[in-house]
């Protein structure tokens, strides 16, 4: 069978300007060699301002989405349309250990008299002011990760993803980094997509949690809960139930 594709089926689109800064996944297929779908005719919709949380269990998808969104693969069948001006946060920090923290902040972006003023404005917001000077080697888990979430807000996205930025932090650490994005995300209002395998995250931060399954949207639900968001809010083991079993995940 003729595998190549007319340019009608190939798109990447960026959208323009930040009042268009909705995300639109439409019919995404994307498989690897002869193998079976990664992703199978993938629709998702991401408005502007909406944080969504995409769960899923390894090899649903969610990795294989987000490269594509962030441009790392090709889109070869179906379009995606997404904002120019996008970030990406990723599991582990990526700093470069021989540039100091705001230098970090900043890379990849002209070097300026108002650099600094920009970096060190970016790690106040993220409770870094006091480590401006530091090398990335000195950082606590936390902090590096900080560090990362203020390089992407540097950059004022209008599209922020967050590749599970929290999975290597320890429990107080994590806790502490959901508070601080749901802070950031309250001020700045950007679309975000949130990778993770933990369900209470989800509830916890986002507007709609959507579950992967075969490279297919198996559940998305709006989560409507008043925020500051609490485990103790009784609706929020329904949403919980209802993911896990979403996820394949039920009690004995």
């Amino acid at each position: 069978m003729n595998t190549f594709l007319s340019p009608q089926q190939i798109a990447l689109e960026p959208v323009a300007g930040p009042a268009a800064a909705a995300v639109m996944v439409s019919g995404l297929t994307r498989r690897f060699a002869s193998g079976p779908a990664v992703l199978d005719g993938l629709d998702l919709h991401i408005a502007p301002g909406e944080f969504v949380a995409l769960l899923g269990r390894s090899g649903s998808g969610k990795s294989t989405l987000l490269r594509t969104l962030s441009g790392l693969d090709p889109v070869t069948a179906g379009s995606v349309r997404r904002p120019d001006n996008m970030a990406v946060v990723f599991q582990e920090s990526r700093l470069l250990p021989w540039r100091r923290v705001w230098q970090n902040v900043v890379l990849g972006q002209k070097k300026d008299e108002a650099s600094r003023a920009r970096a060190e404005a970016v790690l106040v917001e993220v409770g870094l002011g006091h480590r401006t000077d530091a090398w990335p080697l000195t950082l606590s888990g936390g902090e590096a990760q900080r560090a990362a979430l203020a390089r992407a807000l540097v950059r004022e996205p209008d599209f922020l993803m967050l590749d599970e930025p929290f999975a290597a932090l320890d429990a107080l650490s994590r806790l502490q980094m959901q508070r601080l994005v749901a802070a950031l995300w309250q001020r700045h209002r950007c679309a975000v997509l949130l990778v993770t395998h933990d369900v209470d995250e989800a509830i916890l931060l986002a507007d709609r949690a959507v579950v992967l399954e075969a490279g297919r949207i198996r559940t998305d639900i709006a989560i409507p809960l008043d925020r500051p968001r609490r485990h103790t809010d009784p609706r929020f083991e329904r949403f919980r139930q209802t993911l896990l079993d979403a996820l394949g995940v039920h009690d004995d």
